[in-house]
């Protein structure tokens, strides 16, 4: 059907709407002034140059050139767009002071019907856009004839095979409730908390992406990053396994890791999690994968370089196109503009890996006004859509304890993870010592016991298994020999 459906000129919104909008509709445009309605429209509008469509703008509240001025800002060829300007002249203003805005004696319903209709028979637009069309009702005290008004319009429209979007604006004066009935479509613009959203609350004929999807004005106009939605098949895990390039580490892996699973990484700030998970995605880059690093934390370049010094040359995959690294600044994303990012990434560098660090400050950088339980299924969906992909996901996660109780991870996300390796410091004789075990693994069997860890400046160095000792995830273990102490 996508073949036949109009494209928005915003390629966020023509997904969430499943491709488009279907031809030749009515639909509302909905929000509160400064919500991007007029925006919205323009890039409607533009979108049906490329095929060489007729257009038609109805202003009934703003002055033409102001807008024309607001649409050059953003780049749009305003110039190609045909106006019908309804809105009062100032002069209107100032010659007719006894009387309301829409005067019954000097703006009557009729001239400004027949304005638009003369119109309309002379371009034939293909698409016409009407801004501020619920002003119309000011025209008439009466309800019953401002839906006929509307009706009227409405067939009329259709015998021109026009798509028309009408705004709306929203307030606790204003209804617009004829309106909603009548339209095939509603879609709705909010401003909450600083941020820009938009969603579809009726779409006749066709399925759409519900629930409210982030939006954003840049040098271009608006852009619009829709939610991700789960998976609805059943991801079928793959029997190819990615190593980790360490013998004793994918010893207690049975192998490795199983593509296209989620594994989380978690521990202790400074334990080595970060470097784990690089060094998976550094023994995939050998096996031809390549990958992707986003740190909520750590600037790029400080990565790489600390990875280099222990021999994981971050920077030389980056530079030979295996490898992306990321920074992604709480201040310029939401948590589906991440979700959109991810997704447009791994389509374009065909990425099989991605290594997310950490998911405890994904949720300390995007839990502003989101609660948590919004935020864990925000990142289930994204971890699910990246596995239907088959890429494998790994995720770091930050324990605040450093000995003590043993906690998988302080946000209650361990669900979300196929795999679960934890790292954790061991105190020693008034040494902090390192020891890595894996506690899940849903598609295979593993190795029970830990083993030793250290970072060295040849990398990773993991010892023997430490059956030697009891009380490990105290934090404070006991040795039954002395076998650790002499490694």
């Amino acid at each position: 059907m996508e073949e036949y459906l109009l494209k928005s000129g915003i390629d966020g919104f023509d997904e969430i709407l499943g491709g488009g909008l279907i031809p030749e509709r009515f639909y509302l445009v909905r929000g509160g002034p400064g919500t991007g309605k007029t925006t919205l429209g323009i890039h409607f509008l533009i979108e049906g140059l490329k095929n060489n469509e007729k257009l038609l703008f109805v202003s009934m509240t703003e002055d033409i050139e102001k807008i024309k001025q607001n649409g050059i800002k953003y780049g749009f060829p305003m110039s190609e767009i045909d106006f019908l300007d309804l809105s009062p002249k100032s002069e209107f203003i100032a010659d007719n002071k006894n009387y309301d805005l829409f005067s019954s004696s000097e703006m009557e319903q009729e001239p400004i019907i027949e304005k638009l209709t003369t119109t309309i028979k002379k371009i034939k637009p293909d698409r016409i856009f009407f801004d501020g069309f619920t002003q119309l009702k000011y025209l008439t005290s009466d309800d019953f004839k401002f839906r006929k008004q509307i009706l009227s319009f409405v067939q009329f429209v259709k015998g021109y095979d026009s798509t028309i979007l009408l705004t709306s604006e929203v307030g606790n004066s204003n209804s617009d409730d004829n309106l909603q009935f009548m339209v095939d479509g509603i879609i709705n613009l909010t401003y909450e908390n600083q941020k820009h959203s938009l969603e579809i609350s009726k779409y006749r004929g066709s399925s759409f992406n519900k629930g409210k999807h982030a939006m954003k004005f840049n040098d271009n106009g608006i852009a619009v990053y829709p939610q991700l939605k789960g998976s609805n098949n059943d991801i079928k895990s793959s029997k190819n396994k990615i190593s980790s390039g360490i013998y004793e580490i994918d010893k207690m892996l049975s192998g490795g890791i199983e593509e296209g699973s989620t594994t989380m990484i978690t521990g202790q700030s400074g334990v080595g999690k970060t470097t784990l998970g690089s060094q998976f995605i550094k023994n995939g880059v050998i096996e031809g994968k390549k990958s992707i690093i986003y740190t909520f934390e750590e600037s790029p370049k400080t990565l790489m370089e600390r990875s280099k010094a222990i021999n994981i040359p971050l920077e030389k995959m980056v530079e030979n196109n295996k490898l992306l690294v990321k920074k992604i600044s709480p201040l310029e994303y939401t948590p589906d503009e991440f979700s959109y990012e991810v997704r447009s990434d791994i389509e374009q560098q065909e990425t099989s890996i991605v290594l997310i660090d950490s998911i405890s400050s994904y949720f300390l950088s995007f839990n502003t006004s989101n609660n948590a339980d919004s935020m864990v299924r925000k990142l289930h969906s994204l971890c699910e859509y990246l596995k239907s992909k088959g890429v494998t996901v790994f995720m770091t996660n930050e324990i605040k304890n450093i000995t003590g109780e043993f906690k998988v991870t302080s946000t209650d996300t361990s669900y979300l993870a196929d795999n679960i390796l934890f790292l954790r410091y061991l105190e020693m004789n008034g040494k902090l010592e390192k020891a890595i075990g894996v506690l899940k693994m849903r598609m295979s069997d593993f190795e029970n016991t830990m083993r030793r860890y250290r970072i060295t400046s040849e990398g990773i160095k993991v010892g023997e298994p430490l059956d030697n000792m009891r009380g490990i995830l105290t934090g404070n273990p006991e040795i039954l020999d002395e076998r650790f102490g002499n490694k």
